[in-house]
């Protein structure tokens, strides 16, 4: 009975990186593994990368149907869908993956322009790894952003992991993106995209600024101090606006709306606050929900299957939810790259692997 067991978590393991395959756009939640308990998805030490430690990536074209790619036209051409990525050291190998998997999905790859920020000195050997990983993608660019930008701004977190100045870039990238970027898909490190990414560019946001898929069953109150909840000063933000968590992983913004109204201000005086009378304990998280949460446009869950990193308490493995799947995330305090490596992956880590261009992975 015991190799019967085994045979069939490995049978079920192996049908999942079928489904998942780069020639697929999307799959049914019947292909979904089973969760199982994980001895350990604790965060292991990181590897130092070089520009020799990725394969090129596979080859990548337009389809006949496509409109120009612009490749040669600049970051202003109107046809370009926009995608804003984030390079740190210890994440670099899951922003590779997520861009290639990015560009396997797409009906028009050379059509996705990327913007990688970057907050590390090593900017330039971050650019050449990436142009040498991917030397057919034209259509790229580095972004430095200064730590020093946020540094005075960012408190303690329950992870030390979520103090990086580089996980509040994402606030600032109507100023650090051209004024000719009006829209702007920002995705996480730790992600891959399983389905055409024009789908979600698409999408309608209405009168909002951002769009993301929104969970108003969770417990909206836990991402925030009792102090928060009991002072009048702070708990009235969220008046008549049916708030409700959603996950800054993924995001679609209008930038113009958001240079507009401003925003980045709005943050930055939530976060100044969050100094003085520690409202939460969540990182990047909160101050988007102070300030968005109730005027977000709704995006369907199937562009953000998260929390596969696992119970940021003890070592768990992850279901994915019910539904179809265009985008598998793997929030959460464990990463597939580590698990596959320490040999102790979670059954859905093997959904990631595929996309993974390092080379001494396989």
């Amino acid at each position: 009975m015991h190799w019967i067991t085994r045979f069939s978590a490995v049978f079920s393991a192996a049908l999942a990186m079928i489904l998942l395959s780069p020639s697929l756009r999307s799959f049914s939640p019947a292909a979904a593994i089973r969760s199982s308990s994980h001895p350990d998805s604790g965060e292991f030490k990181s590897r130092h990368h070089s520009s020799s430690s990725f394969r090129e990536s596979p080859i990548f074209r337009n389809a006949d149907q496509c409109r120009s790619s612009g490749e040669d036209s600049g970051v202003c051409n109107p046809n370009l869908v926009h995608v804003a990525i984030t390079l740190d050291i210890d994440y670099l190998r899951g922003s590779i993956a997520a861009v290639n998997s990015i560009l396997q999905h797409s009906m028009c790859p050379q059509s996705v322009f990327f913007h990688f920020l970057v907050s590390s000195s090593e900017i330039q050997t971050l650019e050449s790894l990436i142009r040498s990983t991917f030397p057919k993608l034209n259509n790229l660019k580095i972004y430095y952003f200064a730590p020093e930008t946020v540094q005075s701004l960012i408190s303690s977190s329950v992870r030390q992991a979520l103090e990086q100045p580089l996980n509040y870039a994402r606030n600032y990238l109507a100023d650090l993106l051209e004024p000719c970027v009006k829209r702007v898909i920002y995705l996480d490190s730790d992600l891959i995209v399983v389905d055409d990414i024009v789908k979600l560019w698409k999408t309608s946001l209405g009168p909002r600024t951002i769009g993301a898929p929104e969970y108003c069953h969770a417990n909206f109150t836990k991402y925030f101090t009792g102090g928060f909840w009991s002072d009048q000063r702070f708990n009235g933000t969220f008046k008549g606006r049916n708030p409700c968590y959603f996950n800054t992983g993924v995001m679609v913004i209008d930038l113009k709306k958001w240079r507009r109204f401003s925003y980045t201000k709005r943050i930055e005086r939530w976060m100044e606050i969050q100094k003085m009378e520690r409202i939460y304990e969540l990182g990047s998280l909160p101050p988007f929900l102070l300030v968005f949460a109730g005027h977000v446009a709704p995006i369907s869950h199937r562009w953000n299957q998260h929390g596969l990193g696992g119970d940021n308490v003890r070592g768990s493995c992850r279901d994915l939810h019910s539904g179809p799947v265009s985008l598998l995330h793997w929030s959460g305090s464990g990463k597939p790259w580590l698990r596959l490596d320490s040999k102790l992956p979670c059954p859905l880590d093997t959904l990631w692997a595929p996309y993974d261009l390092y080379k001494h992975s396989h």
